[in-house]
């Protein structure tokens, strides 16, 4: 159990009837006379503004309340995404262009110098192709996401979510700074499990460890944005298609934030048995926005460093899908050989086999899969150069993409396993090689069961 305060806002007594009532009314008068008495010392030795402490409760009273909390959560989440989603379209389509207009120019220059075709196809086709599509869809999102993102952490708001979420993983029976562990997987996985160490119960740490994964990490935003943009704005009227395609995303992060505490109750009571500690939350002041920090943290710590990332790992991914695809044995592609392996089980979740290995072939980096699977349908169908949202809505429309196939997409994003740099901080954190793998097929696990599901229950609702 956690008790959380503020320096004028009282202990929670709604807490209470989760312990003993003794041990409740103990620990809270403990941490009460703590706060009184720094309190009385500060006032002592610090003059503070009483019109900005009077400000911080009264805001506090709003955006932590029972029935206020969760909907301005809700809505600035949703806010976010819709201006990430509206704003971003215009800059990808630009650089899109401009980085597919240097591929003509390159492989131009290939030809020109009498450069084999296996050669420019590698490095241009494969490689700058993968690293083109990664720069022009993942860097206008992020440029708009993460400081927005980052405002709410600059202002002291991440705190109050933790807060309100602070019950709720209470009641799963895990640690209640599970949800700010859960907060930085949003950011970065590996950087969420990392954190999992404010965690003191080796229990309850393992367990923040495990359903962290469920946090929509960066290198998987864009690729829901993309595909709820093109698919599930397009079931409505164009008035109200960017709210579609936000709500869409709004929905995935949802569902990943109730399996996380269905995932936490289920594992705090049959693996990882035993009771919850108790901690003490406390919420910080309002502050205000550094300008300057604010974008030196979220285009430079964490837009450049993720797209960095993701540069450096898609560029062999992409030659290596290239070389899969073009090197065959008999008629077919080692590539189209594992997609038609994997296709069955595809056909089955609502996907295909070449978005199996997509996802297999994107263990490294989440943000590599919706390139791979582009690469996989252009080696063994038409060579479409990818120049906006409308060329890869009409690419995967070829391949029999429908709104149902891109819900499964969208849901295996969210439950498939980790990607390596997070399998390897868990081996890392755990020094096991057993919770390790359990870390990786838990999800995988619920992401077949779920699309199996959803796919199998759309089929008989049009039968």
């Amino acid at each position: 159990m956690s008790t959380i305060s503020n320096r004028k806002i009282p202990v929670l007594r709604e807490l209470e009837p989760l312990l003993p009532a003794n041990e409740a009314g103990i620990k809270d008068r403990i941490v009460s006379s703590i706060y009184q008495q720094a309190e009385a010392i500060c006032s002592q030795a610090v003059r503070t503004e009483k019109l900005s402490v009077d400000l911080d409760a009264r805001l506090d009273s709003i955006l932590t309340s029972r029935w206020l909390g969760f909907p301005i959560m809700l809505v600035l989440l949703a806010l976010i995404l819709w201006i990430t989603v509206t704003g971003a379209n215009y800059p990808s389509q630009l650089l899109a262009s401009g980085l597919f207009w240097i591929e003509e120019q390159l492989i131009d220059l290939f030809i020109a110098w009498g450069a084999p075709p296996w050669l420019y196809g590698v490095m241009i086709l494969g490689m700058y192709r993968t690293l083109a599509w990664v720069v022009s869809v993942m860097l206008p999102p992020m440029a708009i996401f993460f400081p927005l993102f980052t405002l709410l952490e600059d202002l002291g708001y991440l705190p109050r979510v933790a807060f309100n979420m602070d019950n709720l993983f209470r009641r799963t029976g895990a640690h209640g700074k599970q949800c700010l562990t859960m907060c930085m997987g949003f950011g970065c996985n590996a950087a969420g499990i990392t954190s999992c160490r404010i965690i003191d119960s080796p229990r309850e740490r393992l367990i923040a460890i495990l359903t962290n994964t469920f946090s929509v990490c960066n290198g998987r935003f864009p690729t829901l944005i993309a595909l709820a943009t093109i698919f599930m704005s397009a079931l409505v009227a164009p008035a109200y298609s960017s709210m579609l395609a936000t709500l869409t995303v709004v929905g995935i992060i949802m569902t990943g934030i109730l399996i996380t505490l269905l995932v936490s109750y289920l594992l705090s009571r049959t693996l990882l048995r035993g009771t919850p500690s108790f901690f003490v939350l406390e919420l910080p002041p309002f502050r205000k926005p550094q300008l300057g920090q604010i974008i030196i943290r979220s285009l430079l710590d964490r837009t450049l460093f993720v797209l960095g990332r993701a540069v450096v790992i898609a560029a062999p991914a992409g030659a290596l899908t290239w070389i899969l695809a073009n090197s065959f044995v008999g008629d077919l592609s080692v590539f189209t050989h594992l997609a038609n392996w994997l296709d069955p089980l595809g056909q089955i979740m609502g996907m295909d086999g070449i978005i199996l290995v997509a996802f297999l072939l994107g263990l490294p980096a989440n943000e590599i899969v919706l390139p791979i699977i582009i690469m996989g349908y252009m080696s063994v169908g038409s060579m479409l150069e990818l120049d906006s949202i409308g060329a890869l809505r009409t690419l995967l429309l070829d391949h029999g993409w429908t709104w149902l196939t891109a819900l499964c997409v969208m849901l295996f994003s969210l439950l498939h396993f980790p990607c390596g740099t997070t399998l390897y901080t868990i081996f890392k954190e755990t020094h096991s090689a057993r919770w390790t793998v359990i870390a990786a097929l838990l999800p995988l696990a619920l992401g077949i069961l779920a699309t199996l599901l959803i796919n199998r229950g759309a089929g008989l609702i049009r039968l």
